[in-house]
């Protein structure tokens, strides 16, 4: 059996002890009336918890936002304006050619 029906078995049998051990007389005053609201508020959690799924499965978070590179802001490719750019951005390690810089890292990059 499972470890849910465990708890509600336990719990059938602690609301059936109660009925049976604290059963008031159909004369009872106001102070009985308040114990056996407490009383059956009592059973009531523990009934309540017993019947409670102990697993809560809660949703992943969304994917972050995608993100996108900065915008370039330089002249268009292949334009006079891009070659002067490049040229003085990159200095010696831009190939017109190409249009590629080598970085600090030795590896080629387009001039943007």
């Amino acid at each position: 059996m499972t470890n849910g029906t465990w708890k509600t078995i336990a719990a059938a049998a602690v609301i059936s002890t109660a009925a049976l051990t604290l059963s008031a007389p159909a004369y009872a005053g106001h102070g009985n009336a308040v114990g056996a609201g407490l009383l059956g508020f009592g059973i009531g959690a523990i009934v309540g918890s017993a019947l409670t799924p102990s697993t809560v499965y809660v949703a992943p978070p969304p994917p972050p936002p995608a993100y996108y590179g900065p915008a370039s802001y330089g002249p268009p490719p292949w334009s006079p304006a891009w070659y002067r750019y490049c040229r003085g951005l990159h200095g010696p390690y831009f190939n017109p050619n190409t249009g590629y810089f080598q970085g600090a890292d030795g590896g080629w990059y387009f001039c943007r």
